[in-house]
């Protein structure tokens, strides 16, 4: 299996752009840090302990992945609702 996601970053933090449903699937979602966000179906997992949980449970189930850098400054994900499993 291979996955793909966004990074998104700003001048001074990153998010992995996931669908919640798949934060779910992975059996994350209860570990996920008030610091990431949500908006519409999609979670905003902040780069140094959201995202990097995320990457670790896909390498332990074998699932490659592939990532698209974007760069947004300013970014509207500061905004979003804060994650809530």
């Amino acid at each position: 299996m291979n996955v793909k996601f966004r990074f998104i970053s700003d001048p001074g933090h990153g998010w992995l752009e996931v669908p919640i449903s798949f934060v779910r699937a992975m059996g994350i979602a209860s570990k996920v840090s008030p610091y990431s966000y949500l908006k519409g179906d999609m979670a905003y997992l902040e780069e140094d302990c959201d995202a990097y949980l995320l990457l670790q449970e896909l390498k332990r189930q074998n699932i490659n992945y592939e990532l698209d850098e974007v760069y947004q400054d300013p970014t509207p994900i500061r905004r979003y609702a804060r994650f809530a499993a």
